[in-house]
């Protein structure tokens, strides 16, 4: 799920062609941050920080549970 997450911001940001420091103004985190988004360096990431992120960037994110 992090991951999948991951390259729909990567995905944002290319399609939006914004460059790491816009990003990260819109995201509100560092550049350092976007970069690692960026290179799909999702290990860096708790889950927490891309549905924060998405969310920032005016996505909206679920979450599906499966019992």
């Amino acid at each position: 799920m992090r991951a999948d997450l991951i390259a729909k911001l990567r995905f944002f940001v290319k399609a939006r062609k914004l460059t790491q420091a816009r990003a990260a103004e819109l995201f509100g985190v560092s550049q350092s941050r976007v970069s690692d988004l960026i290179r799909g360096k999702w290990q860096k990431f708790r889950l927490e920080m891309p549905i924060l992120l998405a969310t920032r960037a005016g996505m909206h994110v679920r979450i599906k549970t499966v019992v």
